[in-house]
């Protein structure tokens, strides 16, 4: 496998499916993938709490790594994320990544008592929280941060270092955020390499990380990945607006080769409709484009 390239699968958060979600896991732990992905909606009561299905399911395995995609900054103080995070690393030997967002459903937010940003508040917001969850971790001394929305004295960094930080940016601030102080993107609305959303969001990116002197190619692209996987080939893979529609096993391991090789994808989350996807992307799809662009 190429360095940076992460195979993933998404599972449910919902309640009534723990058990299921937890085998599943396991399963794509023994499979070899490289994480596994659960949202994060606090405010709704059937949903199982994100960062509970992370922990427990960690316990669970070995080697695969958890990612909330993408916590609910505004439900989640930054100060504690990082006390999370970097609990969740420790315990499972560093096999955690932070999904991150500026939180887009402002009236759920607000309805579990979280503050009520403004769009611009909320991207400012998320740039702070980025920035001090990576204050609070990897040891070292005490900090004091006095931020516009968030303030800590004299606190401890965890030991463990912080986690891979992926973003769920959509807007041009938030995508500017993302490139000065990111690891990774993870396009929304399931865009993928061909969308009209990557073309125009990621040179936002890249010239927001350029501009603070970093390397554009630092902050990887993560696609959350939709479709078909079919018995046999489709005649046509994308609809008439260039969306990926799925098709067969050989047809995805084309599409996502060259993907990696034609544009730098550094990795993939899959939302599998049933369990034959699931076990077509872990044991067909993952291994021969892993094969592929080794």
């Amino acid at each position: 496998m190429r360095r940076g390239i992460s195979f993933g699968v998404g599972v449910s958060s919902a309640a009534g499916e723990a058990r299921r979600t937890v085998a599943e896991v396991v399963q794509a732990d023994h499979d070899g993938l490289d994480h596994f992905s659960v949202s994060d909606h606090p405010y709704v009561g059937d949903r199982l709490d994100a960062y509970s299905i992370v922990g427990f399911a960690l316990g669970a395995t070995t080697r695969i790594s958890g990612l909330v995609n993408v916590t609910n900054l505004p439900t989640r103080p930054a100060p504690m994320l990082a006390r999370t995070v970097t609990s969740l690393s420790s315990l499972s030997e560093g096999r955690i990544i932070l999904g991150m967002g500026a939180g887009g459903l402002l009236n759920d937010i607000a309805r579990v008592g979280a503050p009520r940003h403004s769009p611009a508040e909320a991207v400012r917001a998320f740039a702070e929280g980025i920035t001090l969850v990576r204050a609070l971790s990897g040891g070292g001394d005490p900090v004091t941060f006095e931020g516009e929305f968030y303030q800590v004295t004299d606190l401890a960094p965890g030991p463990a270092p912080a986690p891979p930080i992926w973003t769920g940016s959509n807007g041009p601030k938030s995508l500017a955020v993302t490139g000065r102080l990111a690891d990774g993107w993870i396009p929304g609305h399931a865009a993928d390499w061909l969308s009209d959303r990557y073309r125009w969001s990621r040179p936002l990116i890249d010239e927001a990380a350029s501009a603070a002197g970093r390397d554009p190619a630092d902050v990887v692209t993560v696609y959350n990945t939709t479709g078909r996987i079919t018995s046999s080939p489709l005649k046509a893979t994308r609809d008439d607006e260039r969306k990926w529609l799925g098709g067969s096993a050989g047809q995805w391991i084309e599409e996502l080769t060259g993907a990696v090789l034609d544009h730098g994808a550094a990795g993939f989350t899959y939302f599998p409709a049933d369990d034959t996807m699931r076990k077509l992307w872990a044991q067909e799809i993952v291994p021969a484009v892993r094969a592929a662009v080794s």
